[in-house]
Order: C-alpha cells, then structure tokens, then sequence
C-alpha cells in the first residue's frame, strides 16, 4: 500500500495491461507523468489522491500506439489530433514514404505537393518548413507549438531518394548513394525508428531492390527498422513479400509490412498464401511482423490509376495534357505491364471512388464512383481521370474497395499483425468542409474494440489491446511506453467496452467514435468524458526515449 501521495487514483477499473495477459481489477495511481502504482481495488487510500476518477464498470489500458500515422500535416493545422485521441490514440509515428524533413539537396520546397488549399490552411508552416534540415527540427517544432499526442517518426524513403535525386528515375550514382547514406544516418541520430518507403508511389516506385537493402543496411547500424508499403498488394503480392523478405536478410534488419492486405478480387486467395510465406520466414528466424486497418476499403490518390513514370521530374500533370503520352498511359493502364500497381485494373472503375475534389465544379462528384462520374461526363474513365486531375493538379485521395472482409478478420488473427489506421487525425468542425475522408481517421481503433472484439469475437479483448498498445511499443523499442506498469508512463485510455463503436462510414465519414471516456497522455487528461480537454502534452518519442 501506498503511504505517499500522487495526482491522480483511477478506482475500480477491469486492468487490461498491454500484454496480453487476462484482465483484472485494480486502482491506478498517476504521479506526474508516471503511473506510480498498481493495487487491488480498495488498497490505495484515496485521500492519498488529489483527484479520484471513478472508473467502475470500464475498461483502463495502455494508450494505442499508430504506427502508420498520416498527422504529419494534421497537427500543424490543430494540435488536438481530435479524431484519434477521441479513438484512445496516445502516440502518432508518422514517415510513411515521405516527411516534411529534411529540407536540402533536390528539395527546395518540402510542401509542394500539398494542394493550393492545404497550403493556404497551412499559412506559415509552409515557410517555417523550409527551413527543418534535418528530421528533428519538425518534430521539435511540432512539440514546440504543443501536440496533444506523443509524436515520433520514420524517415520517408521518398524524401530521402528526393533528397539525393531528385524526382529522376534510375540508378543513384556513388554520390548520390553516399549522400543517401549520410542523410539517413543524421535521421537516425534524430531518432527515427528507420526508414519508410511506400514502393508504389514515386519515387519511391524508382527504388530498386539493392537500393533498399544498401539503405537499409545504415539503418540496421542503428537498430531500426525497415518498413514498406509493399511493391504490390494485388497481383504481385507474393513476390512484393519475397522482396520484403530479402531486404531483411541481406541487410540483417527487422521488417515490418504496412497495411497487409491482398487487394483486388481475383487476388483475395493470396491473403492465406501471404500469411503462409511470413509465418514461413519467421519460422526459419527472420523478424518479420505487419500491421492492418479493419476496413474493406483502401485509400490513396486518384493518380495511383496511372502509372508511376509520369511524375519522373515532376512533370506529372504537364505529361497529361500531351494527347500521344495520354494514348500510351491508356494502353498501359488497361493491358498493364506487372512492373507496376494498376490498381483500377483488378478493382473496375465502379469500385474506385473519388473524395478529395477541391473546385467548386468538381465538387459534384464526391462520393461517387468512377464509372459513374464518367458517365456523368460522357468520357471513358481514364479519360475522366486524365482531366480531373489536370483540374484539380493533386492526387485527389480516393477509396478502393478491393479487400475481402473475411481476410481483414484472418489478418487480425495473427499474433505478429497489429493494428494501425493509415490517417490523420482530424476534427469534422473542420474537414467536412474539405470533402470526404476514409473512416480509418476515425474509427479504427473503437471498431477493433467493437466489431472484432465484442460483436464478432476475432479478438479477445486481451489480445486486441496488446496489438494496438504493447505489440506496438515492442516492435518500435519504445522504453516505459505501450504497458499499463508502475514506472512507466501514463498514456492511459479509460473505454466501456459494452459500448465503444466506430460511428463514421464511407457514406457518412466525418464522425467520431463513441465509448472512449477519457485518455491521458503523459500523466495529463486530453480526453474527458468523451471531450478534447485541450491539452497538448505530447511529447517526441524514439527508440531512446525513457
């Protein structure tokens, strides 16, 4: 028992700790931003507390860890991450293929992909970004300004090939190579967790085999990771794994595979195949795990349709207005080669849907799917495509829906996949004035809780927290986060397990979840009683941090 006092006695709660060990009642005491003690119920003297918290009846856990977080710009729009810390997210790691830093060589400008709006909204971050040289100067000034989550991050792939390259397809040269290196190293003092690339995107896309694997081995110098977007997630799924496979062996590096999915139709047989060659790799030794998001929609941009050499010099939008370079993306978007992800090809127009229009003329066709859009404008689709993003020049982010619900609930199963949303946090005060989003922003983590747990029994409760909290913590290193243990920080997420839910669909997106209580973040409430406290105590995290 006790005989100190602390700041705050969480009494009554069923304890899930992270671990996957079965739940059990107790009183949690917070001292600082440190749980200082675990008891039984009734063992801590509440006038030893200056705050008592009720939590009879609910559920008490560590606070979920996304380890592929889009709040890179998010948070500089509005540091509350409403969307996931209102889903129990505590801790956001970013890098997914790109980050705003470094800014330096080929990159002069690190936002110039972002839409005319997101960069009005954005003001004068877009300027203060030019200015980040290397991976920490964003994430210290994010945390300067005040974030209400933990913040952490990979090195994009992409950022670092453009870093040294430019947007030039083709084999780095030894300069280039060795400026690739340095630039990684300097990431990884920074404390990233590794590198990130996303292989279907330029100019990640560009990257070949032993590119990776000589990234990856500075990467290893430091004990991190390598984590992909693989090459494929439909037809070329198997060898996209093997090529996956083969970077870890030869530069001597866990893996991790982003989202784990077999997209397409014709290609849902491949889940189990998928999951055969990853158990099959772990069992001989190699360290090998992935993550999902519990949706049977993807998302990404528009511009994914099309193949990845038209952004070669960033040239993109200029090449769609050449009727002889449309006619050859015509005849490769329908008759694809292999060496590239056409992702309309397995799905058909009809299961693509555009959502990220800005122009007032384009608004028209939010929410509807490609063939419908082409009919509504007398074009075949890609024709339809070509124009719409020559209007808007952005990708205009999209959803496909190409993953079979039984395979989301058969990846979920596996003791080596945890969870992850592939969003950004976000308020709909807000973004429903910017069109559409993919629920994932929203609603991964109470969906897990509530659909895979409570209503369709996937998952037992024990084993879903431990998949979005301490299976996280593990594989990022993260010391005294991710475990609900005396001396370890407070990131603490207080949910009614008979009620949390997901409420935002693909048809009615911008809502947010219901369920979860409160949540702490370094010992400071952010969430309480379902409300942004407006706390912003988020602090930068990295495989050192304690």
């Amino acid at each position: 028992m006790t005989t100190g006092s602390f700041d705050i006695l969480i009494r009554g709660a069923k304890v899930v700790d992270g671990t996957g060990n079965p739940w059990f009642y107790g009183d949690v005491a917070i001292e600082g931003e440190h749980v200082q003690e675990i008891a039984p119920p009734g063992q801590i003297p509440v006038e030893a507390a200056r705050e008592v918290v009720d939590a009879q009846g609910l559920v008490l856990s560590p606070g979920f860890i996304d380890i592929l977080s889009h709040s890179h710009i998010p948070l500089m729009l509005d540091a509350r991450d409403l969307s996931k810390v209102t889903q129990g997210v505590t801790t956001e790691i970013m890098g997914e293929a790109w980050t705003p830093a470094p800014v330096g060589g080929q990159i002069s400008d690190s936002m110039k992909d972002l839409s005319v709006r997101e960069r009005s909204l954005l003001g004068d971050w877009v300027r203060r970004a030019q200015g980040w040289a290397r991976l920490r100067d964003w994430l210290e000034a994010m945390v300067e300004r005040g974030v209400s989550p933990n913040i952490g991050s990979f090195l994009g792939g992409g950022t670092l090939r453009e870093y040294a390259m430019g947007m030039r397809r083709g084999t780095p040269t030894a300069a280039e190579m060795q400026t690739m290196q340095r630039v990684m190293a300097e990431a990884m003092e920074d404390g990233a967790f590794g590198v990130s690339y996303a292989l279907i995107y330029p100019p990640d896309t560009y990257t070949s085999t032993e590119e990776l694997i000589e990234v990856s081995r500075v990467v290893k110098r430091y004990g991190g990771l390598y984590i992909t977007h693989l090459r494929s997630e439909g037809s070329q799924l198997l060898e996209a794994i093997d090529e996956a496979l083969t970077i870890g062996r030869e530069a001597d590096l866990p893996v991790e595979i982003y989202h784990l999915k077999a997209s397409g139709i014709e290609n849902w047989p491949k889940m189990a195949q998928a999951i055969a060659r990853i158990e099959a790799a772990r069992a001989a030794g190699q360290d090998v795990t992935a993550d999902m998001y519990p949706y049977s929609g993807s998302g990404t941009g528009l511009s994914s349709v099309l193949p990845p050499w038209l952004a070669e010099g960033d040239e993109f939008y200029k090449r769609l207005t050449d009727a002889p370079t449309r006619a050859k993306v015509r005849a490769e978007v329908l008759e694809p080669s292999g060496d590239w992800e056409a992702l309309a090809h397995g799905l058909g127009p009809e299961r693509v849907m555009p959502v990220g229009f800005e122009r007032p003329e384009n608004l028209q066709y939010t929410g509807k799917r490609l063939s419908e859009i082409a009919q509504m404008r007398n074009q075949h689709w890609i024709d339809a495509v070509f124009d719409l993003l020559i209007s808007e020049q952005h990708r205009i982010f999209t959803i496909y829906f190409g993953i079979d619900e039984a395979n989301v609930a058969l990846g979920l199963r596996q003791p080596w996949v945890t969870v992850s949303t592939d969003a950004g946090g976000v308020d709909p005060a807000w973004a429903k004035d910017q069109g559409p989003t993919h629920p994932r922003a929203y609603g991964t983590y109470p969906r897990v809780l509530g659909k895979y747990v409570r209503e369709e029994k996937v998952l037992t409760l024990e084993d879903a927290v431990r998949k979005m909290s301490g299976a996280v913590a593990a594989r990022l290193g993260l010391q005294k986060r991710g475990l609900l243990r005396p001396g370890y920080y407070a990131d603490l997420v207080l949910f009614d397990a008979a009620t949390v839910a997901d409420r935002a669909t693909f048809e009615d997106v911008h809502q947010l979840s219901t369920g979860i209580r409160d949540v702490w973040v370094n010992g400071q409430r952010v969430v309480q009683g379902g409300q942004h406290t407006g706390a912003t105590p988020g602090k930068i995290v990295n495989r050192a941090s304690s």
